[in-house]
This record gives structure tokens, sequence and C-alpha cells, in this order.
């Protein structure tokens, strides 16, 4: 994976912005340790930073080919496929990395070329003729991209930090962006950047820009569509399509290892992974996260009902691969906060965040990709909130069904129109749901219910996936994302899909033949966290230097008393602060990591 940026001005020559560009640049160092390099000329400059994955001795940027040049993060699966189709047109190749396709498929397809491509992604394509920037991002979001326009200028960028470098676009949050961090948050709309002046181009979208004209298009959206298969033909579709994603993925010339908690989704990844392996004579590397004396202090609930280190070693063991097992400090995970929160550019997602930023920070001492098993939950109904019908039609965000613990820790009179905007952002994501006129009332609600987690519990888990693995410099890539995989799952009848009333039932009944039964049946249970009574202490301490800081904003908007209770008596709040991730210490931290983000972004609030 690279960091990607670039501006288009007409009001300065950018041949004497150097200082601007590398102060860019250094902001995407980490996103790309391995190279750097740039295109410059008087009213347009691209910016790379690369992190060598594919074809590492020949595929710097920016790269030229004929009057184009392209930036370009990401990685792609069907690099062979659109690289054979391009050469029966005549084109000759002269590197083997997916970036050279890509810029060739442009030169080709033009702005139709989107589709061709199977990958994550988010790349920029200047026309150095005519100085036109064309700009795409993966249909599922896997890869971020933002954008500012400001008095004469365009710019963009992997990350937000590269863009407020620039002094004409300023650090400013209005209503709707508190509304974001408080009533949305840890997750956002698609679309914002938050700060008032950035935006952020949708998923499945391009952006054509030239002097002051902006398009933006999209190429690629779910439809409902009838579902021809029965059980047994779904069943087999689903392995090929789950298989197919998988073995795509492990293509690297750096080294690569997965992630393995136990779970379903992680453990098809590391079979299938363990077996293109051993056809290769090479034992896999697996990893797993856990903190220090978790096991004393878990305790069962609906959310998480078991542990995951009760089946790691078994799938391990299955499988034979080379498994790691690292054990977080509930200390660095507190300490690391402040890291995250200011790695994120937007507000973060507590020890959800700095935990797997540490993970990926010990991964990255050997390794440099890994396969991760996000996306699966979403398209194939593993929440809980899919289940239980007391949830399933309720008119509101299921991860986040109450606004009371959010109100309680706000002052009164703040964000009064806070409701509303949360209810908008749900009306208007239902509104866009593609449904066929026969399905019934709970085909229809399912087709929902799908779109909303894939447009926001799904973006925050995948935004958060790529900034602290990045933060890293390690590439985490997502299976279960393949676009063909969500637009199958999407009009799979719930009847199938929930095979034999279960969570994921089609994917579990469709690798029950290649897994251990007690893998293969377990109940499902997220990403793990902390339950050490020593991280809640420091999360206290650290809250509480938020909300008492004068000289912080964030003292305007956050009752000092709600906070002093809750953490007196965590065990009152009934319902988890954001889905099944979020509860007393994880609020406490996302209060201290918006204190972090004012602080360090010099936050300037507008309402």
């Amino acid at each position: 994976m690279c960091g990607i940026a670039g501006i288009l001005t007409d009001k300065t020559d950018l041949r004497s912005e150097k200082k601007l560009i590398e102060k860019m640049s250094a902001t995407l160092k980490l996103r790309g340790p391995d190279g750097k390099g740039e295109y410059i000329t008087q009213s347009a400059a691209l910016i790379h930073r690369r992190l060598a994955v594919i074809d590492i001795e020949n595929g710097a940027q920016p790269m030229h080919f004929g009057k184009y040049v392209i930036v370009y993060n990401g990685e792609l699966y069907n690099t062979q496929e659109i690289r054979r189709e391009l050469e029966a047109y005549g084109y000759k190749f002269n590197t083997h990395c997916d970036t050279e396709v890509v810029l060739k498929a442009y030169d080709k397809w033009g702005n139709e070329s989107p589709k061709k491509l199977n990958g994550i992604f988010a790349y920029a394509i200047m026309n150095k003729e005519n100085n036109e920037l064309f700009l795409c991002r993966d249909r599922i979001g896997v890869k971020p991209l933002y954008y500012a326009k400001k008095s004469g200028l365009f710019a963009f960028a992997s990350r937000i930090q590269t863009l407020l470098c620039i002094p004409q676009i300023k650090p400013v949050v209005d209503e709707n962006g508190l509304n974001e961090i408080f009533m949305l948050g840890p997750a956002k709309s698609i679309g914002t950047g938050i700060f008032r002046d950035i935006s952020e181009l949708a998923p499945a979208c391009t952006m054509t820009v030239k002097g002051n004209r902006f398009e933006i298009k999209r190429y690629w959206s779910l439809e409902a569509k009838e579902f021809e298969e029965n059980e047994s033909e779904a069943l087999e579709h689903t392995h090929f399509l789950v298989s197919d994603a998988i073995k795509r993925q492990l293509i690297s010339d750096a080294p690569l290892a997965t992630f393995l908690s136990g779970g379903l989704d992680s453990s098809i990844i590391s079979k299938l992974a363990s077996d293109e392996y051993r056809k290769r004579g090479k034992v896999l590397d697996t990893y797993s996260v856990d903190y220090t004396d978790n096991d004393k202090y878990f305790e069962k609930s609906l959310f998480q009902p078991n542990k995951d280190s009760d089946y790691i070693s078994l799938i391990s063991g299955a499988i034979g691969s080379n498994h790691h097992n690292i054990i977080l400090d509930n200390s660095e995970v507190a300490k690391a906060l402040y890291d995250a929160a200011v790695a994120r550019g937007v507000p973060a997602f507590a020890d959800i965040d700095s935990s797997l930023l540490l993970f990926c920070r010990e991964v990255k001492k050997n390794f440099t990709v890994c396969l991760s098993g996000e996306c699966a939950d979403e398209i194939f109904g593993g929440y809980p909130w899919y289940h239980r019908k007391e949830i399933l039609f309720e008119e509101c965000f299921p991860w986040s069904r109450s606004t009371d613990v959010k109100r309680s820790i706000l002052k009164d009179g703040f964000l009064k129109s806070g409701e509303e905007y949360l209810q908008n952002a749900y009306d208007k994501t239902v509104k866009s749901t593609s449904y066929l006129e026969s399905d019934s009332p709970l085909e229809k609600r399912m087709k929902e219910m799908f779109v909303l987690n894939l447009n926001w519990f799904m973006q925050t888990l995948l935004y958060r996936k790529d900034v602290m693995s990045m933060e890293a410099s390690l590439e985490v890539r997502v299976p279960f994302c393949d676009w063909r995989l969500v637009e199958y799952a999407y009009n799979m009848p719930w009847s199938i899909k929930a095979y034999d009333g279960r969570e994921k039932g089609i994917l579990r009944k469709a690798f029950e033949k290649e897994l251990p039964k007690e893998i293969v049946w377990r109940k499902k249970s997220p990403y793990p966290k902390t339950h050490n009574p020593v991280y809640f202490a420091l999360v206290s301490e650290l809250a509480r230097k938020a909300i008492y800081d004068k000289n912080c904003a964030l003292s305007e908007f956050i009752n000092p008393m709600a906070i002093e209770a809750l953490i007196e008596n965590p065990d009152s709040m009934t319902e988890p602060y954001y889905g099944q991730l979020m509860r007393a210490p994880q609020v406490l931290a996302y209060i201290y990591q918006i204190y972090v983000w004012i602080k360090n972004y010099n936050v300037e609030f507008d309402i």
C-alpha cells in the first residue's frame, strides 16, 4: 500500500512550493516508507509514498505513460486478466506491478476503466496535456481518499493530516461536524471529513477535476436482483467466491501472514492460505492478539459469549500454522490512545484502535502484508441485531439504538438537533436501498440492514483497519470485501443466508468440512478488548485530564458530573455506546481521544 496526495491550483507556481510539498509528503511517510516521488509543474503536483509489495524493484511512482501520470494506493486482484486483455490490444508492459495495469487500463477505457478493476484502491491520474485530474476509489471503500476545494485550489490525499498542511485549508468544525462526533461517532457519514473544508470521495465513485469543473460519478452500486440458485448451488457458489478472493490476495513479493482470532472468518482465511502455502513448500505464519491477565477478568455477554484464546490453538494446530500470540500490556494500550487519535485525523475508536495499532507494529517486525476477516459479519448477517426481532425492525441504527449515554455526557442544551441529525442519517441510508417488488417485509428489511451495515458499521471498521495498519507500515487485505462476494450476498435470500437459523449460516455450512466443528459452529465473538481494571483506571484519569482542561474547547461540551458518575459506576451503562465494542472504558477513552484530536490539530469550532 501507499500514500498519495496532490494539488491543482492557478493561484501560485507549485514549482516554488517545495517546502509545502515536502511537508505533505512527510505526513504520508508511514504509509509508504520504502520510496517517494513527486511530479510537479507550475499548476499541478502529485505526491507518492510507497510501501513496496509487488515488483519491488520496478514499481516506483509517479508512473508515466503517454500523456498520463498516476499516483496509486492499493492492490489489484485481477491484474493478470486485465493485463492479458490489454496485451491483446497491443499494450506492452515494463513491470509486473498493478499500477502499470491501472494506468494503461485508463489509457484504453478512460473513465469506464474502474468497472474493470477488482481490488482495494484509491488513485489519481492526470492528463499532462490539459491538467485534467481523474480520481477513483474502490467499490467498498477499503482505501481512503479525501479532498478539499478552496479559493482556486483543489487538493486530495490519503490522509486528512496531509490536506491540513495547506494554509488555505482550515481545521474548522461546525455543528454538523460536532453531530458527527457526538451523535454518530465513532462512525461518520460517507463523504464527510469532519472538518468543514474537507470532504471524502465516496466508495465506488470517480471524480473528474478540470479548472473550476468538478464532476462526481458512481460507477457501481448494490442493485436488487432475482436470486436464481437453490441452497445447494448457493453453498457451492459461496465457497467458490470466498476461496477465489482469498487465493487472489495471497500474491505478494513481500512476506505475508494472516490474522487469526479463532473465529470463523479468520479461520477460513488462514485455512485456505495455509493450504496454498503448503503447496509451495511453505508454512503460514498466523497472529492473534490478547491482553495481560485478560482471562482473569473476562465475563461472558450477549456480544462476547466466549474467549478467542479457547479456540486459537485448536485452529492453528489443525492447519499447521506457525502461530504468534501477541500479548498487549494494558498501560501500553492506554498510552497508545494518543498515537491512534493523532493517526486517524478524525476522532478515534478508543482501545479498539490503539490495541490494533500496537498489534500491527508487532506483526510488522516480521511481515509486510496480512489478510484479515473484516466484512463477513456485515454481508452474511453475523451480528446479533440481524437475529433479534425486537431490534431488527427498529427505525434506528441497531448498534446505536439510544442517545441516553451520549446525552448524559454532554452539557444540557448542547447539539439540540442531534437526534434529528442522527435520524436523518439513518433515513437517508434506508431510502437508498434497492429492493425487488416481490421482496417480503423480512427480505426488504434484511436488504436495508445490509446497506446500513455496509455503509456505516463496516466503514468504521475498514477505516480503523487501514489507518492503524498503515501507521505501522503494514498492508492489511480484506478478502471478504471482494465486490463480487458483496454483490452476491446482498441478493441471497435470508432463508439461505441464515442456514440452520444461524448467523453466517451459509458460510459455516460452506466450509464445515475444512475446519474443526468447534470453530465452524461457535458463536461469533468480536475483536478482543481488554477487561482489565488496570486499563479502566488509566482511561479514567485520562478522561478527567480531558474534561478539566479549561484551555481546551472540549470542556465547553462535556458534563463532568456524568463522566465522574460513569467512572464511579461503569456498570450503569445498560446499552453499549457503539455496537458490541464500546462500554464504559471505551467511552472514557473516546472522550480522551477527542481531546487529543482537538489539541493536536488545533481544532477551531464554528457553532
